[in-house]
């Protein structure tokens, strides 16, 4: 039932009875009528008006406009007959109105209708009615007149309130209900599909030739649909991740002048029509989310990171430079994974993988041999964009690359900026030999 349903039937009963009140009021006074006719004339109509449209006021659906104009008419045209029907002496007193209480029941129909703004015209109506009926402003007049409109107010507020939390708890109901219907698709799902796609990602891998391929791809349909039933970002396919990233190594090698950060975008088909060109906040899972595979692994907060869009582009280049890293110097075999942390000052994003590490001073070596993977790639976009960025490597424990970006970071609104500088001719084929090259 609708929380304001009550209200239109208090609304109903309030109508019939103030109606038998004002009715009760003149039969007490009829001998002190001059015009007692025009009294019972307009008492007819009330009467018949009030029972015969009491399912106008059943709900908002059916309390129309026209009916609520012709309500509140009714009543103002009571209120200006009271001097027709009325000595001028009683009026003057602080006698009562022909409808009397009645036509707060029109004003307070508008108030249900349409909330306050509409109980504050209806309202307004009354009270000059009221004030020209008494031809004076009276302190009884205007005290009920007062005392209509704030009422009257006040009510149509605390109706739109309601109706606001009437659609704030459907809302709710309804994630709650598709929470809880995902649940159980994943505990089915699980329960079957991914058991036999990790099954077979298991023997293929034992029995290995082309069997090893079919594996594979099992075990990028399982990732896809285990995040998909978590409720996550389905991870772009990576079927072709083999042949991209070989080609992405050749164009390097091959000194195309374009940035590889270009050609890992028209690999993923970011450039135009997803929203990630604008300067406003996007998701960083988004970003992140094609990155992972078979032999990615990718784990993530349940509720999006928002970042500047140019900063978040610049988080997850850095990220693809990692695994770039990965790949070439790991092997193509290797496993590495991906950490996203939403803290209250920062983002932290981290890439681990099982390689045999870094040897020490190997880093120095190839920044003097010009080899700026890791200086410019990775250091230089966090430096760029506010961040930082630390490598961490145990020789026989494999290479974790820790990315910090703090929120507030002064360097947040540059990132576009810095990655149009990247993006210039010599700059560009540097970054990206850096990029496919050694760390």
């Amino acid at each position: 039932m609708s929380v304001e349903q009550p209200l239109w039937r208090a609304l109903a009963g309030y109508r019939v009875l103030t109606m038998f009140y004002a009715v009760g009021l003149f039969a007490t006074a009829y001998d002190r009528f001059p015009r007692p006719g025009v009294a019972v004339a307009y008492y007819c109509v009330i009467f018949v008006w009030t029972l015969a449209t009491l399912p106008r006021v059943a709900g908002a659906a059916s309390c129309t406009r026209p009916f609520l104009a012709a309500d509140l008419g009714l009543a103002v045209c009571g209120i200006l007959l009271t001097p027709v029907a009325d000595a001028h002496a009683r009026i003057a007193a602080g006698g009562p109105t022909l409808p009397s209480i009645w036509t707060a029941g029109s004003v307070l129909a508008f108030a249900l209708k349409g909330g306050w703004r509409w109980a504050a015209v209806a309202s307004t109506a009354i009270a000059v009615a009221n004030l020209v009926e008494r031809g004076d402003p009276a302190r009884d007049t205007v005290h009920n007149v007062i005392l209509v409109w704030v009422a009257s107010i006040a009510i149509g507020y605390v109706v739109e309130v309601a109706r606001a939390s009437e659609r704030t708890l459907a809302r709710a109901l309804e994630i709650e209900a598709a929470t809880r219907e995902r649940e159980r698709l994943a505990r089915d799902i699980h329960d079957s599909v991914l058991q036999v796609l990790a099954m077979v990602q298991r023997r293929g891998a034992v029995m290995g030739g082309e069997a090893a391929e079919l594996g594979r791809l099992a075990g990028e349909q399982e990732v896809a649909l285990r995040t998909l039933v978590s409720g996550g970002l389905v991870p772009v396919s990576r079927i072709s991740t083999d042949a991209a990233d070989g080609a992405l190594v050749q164009l390097v090698d091959v000194h195309d002048e374009r940035d590889a950060d270009d050609v890992r975008d028209e690999r993923f088909g970011r450039h135009g029509g997803d929203g990630l060109d604008g300067d406003g906040p996007v998701d960083l899972r988004a970003l992140l989310a094609p990155y992972a595979g078979s032999r990615v692994a990718l784990a993530e907060p349940g509720a999006p990171v928002p970042l500047p869009a140019a900063v978040a582009r610049e988080v997850a280049a850095a990220v693809g430079a990692a695994l770039d890293n990965v790949r070439r110097h790991v092997g193509e075999d290797a496993r590495a994974w991906i950490l996203v942390e939403d803290e209250p000052e920062s983002v932290l994003v981290t890439v681990r993988d099982d390689g045999p590490g870094i040897p020490e001073g190997r880093l120095a070596q190839a920044e003097g041999e010009g080899r700026l993977g890791v200086a410019l790639s990775i250091r230089g976009r966090l430096r760029d964009i506010g961040g930082t960025a630390e490598l961490i490597s145990v020789p026989g424990q494999g290479t974790e690359v820790e990315l910090t970006v703090p929120r507030n970071a002064p360097g947040a609104e540059n990132g576009q900026h810095a990655m149009s500088t990247r993006n210039t001719k010599g700059g560009a084929v540097a970054w990206a030999r850096g990029k496919a090259g050694n760390r």
